[in-house]
């Protein structure tokens, strides 16, 4: 109903009622409102890699790769909260130990729109420095790559998927397109990962890489995991300590999570 439309049935009303039309008009108001369906916020798990006795990499200078992860991780989780748009989970909010396979289910369970995991690196150069974006590939990119995932990996599961059948041909054909979406998905959201960093941050040479990382196997999430920076690298090592950089980071990641959805919602 148009406004000319809405205000001549309240004139209506109003006259066979015997009531002024200013309470009708806040009635109508008020009952709109509660038809109107709330907006619905995409899902983010934010995950802040290591943890508690798993301090991951270790920088020159002794700062652990674990503490970098959770900084940068609670920086983002409160900017993706500013937005309205998000509702964020995360993996660990304190320096607390979470197996790799609880932090995925813990990620499906909650029906996460997307996961983003976050790192640092260490590598054997140590000239070499900047932030990295991986999606997951059972084949790595690089024996690098492979033997960054190899050193993330302490444990694997098997993801399941319910799609409401019991031929075992028709759920195989069906996981494997919802694998092949996602991963499609991911790697989109990893461009915009590289996209928004660059701006931002320096950026590893190789900067999009893939490997078989336990937290990027849910087969029906979009993943990726971000390396920010090497802590291998001294220079380096002292930025990722630093509140700025992390914000800069955060910043760049949270842009690149709007980024990504507005790409969804156009297509």
């Amino acid at each position: 109903m148009d406004e000319i439309g809405r205000r001549g049935f309240l004139k209506v009303l109003s006259a066979a009622a015997g009531v002024g039309l200013a309470p009708l008009e806040a009635a109508w108001a008020v009952e709109t409102r509660k038809q109107v369906p709330p907006v619905q916020r995409q899902t983010i798990v934010v995950d802040a890699g290591h943890g508690g006795i798993d301090p991951g990499c270790v920088g020159q200078a002794g700062t652990y790769e674990k503490d970098v992860a959770l900084a940068t991780a609670l920086d983002l989780a409160r900017q993706l909260e500013a937005t309205k748009r998000f509702a964020v989970q995360l993996s660990r909010t304190d320096d607390t130990f979470v197996p790799l396979g609880e932090r995925v289910a813990r990620a499906r369970a909650v029906g996460a729109d997307l996961f983003l995991s976050i790192h640092a690196d260490a590598l054997p150069e140590h000239a070499a420095r900047g932030a990295s974006v991986f999606t997951l590939s059972e084949k790595a990119s690089d024996k690098e790559a492979a033997a960054v995932a190899e050193r993330e990996n302490r444990s694997d599961v098997v993801a399941g998927i319910n799609f409401g059948t019991q031929d075992p041909e028709v759920n195989e054909i069906l996981f494997d397109l919802t694998r092949r979406q996602t991963n499609n998905m991911s790697i989109r959201l990893a461009q915009q990962l590289v996209s928004e960093l660059g701006h931002r941050v320096r950026l590893l040479r190789n900067t999009h890489r893939s490997a078989a990382f336990v937290v990027l196997k849910a087969p029906d999430i979009p993943s990726a995991l971000v390396e920010v920076g090497c802590l291998s690298n001294r220079n380096e090592e002292k930025a990722l300590c630093e509140s700025s950089y992390q914000r800069a980071v955060a910043t760049a990641l949270l842009h690149s999570i709007n980024d990504y959805f507005d790409f969804i919602a156009k297509t």
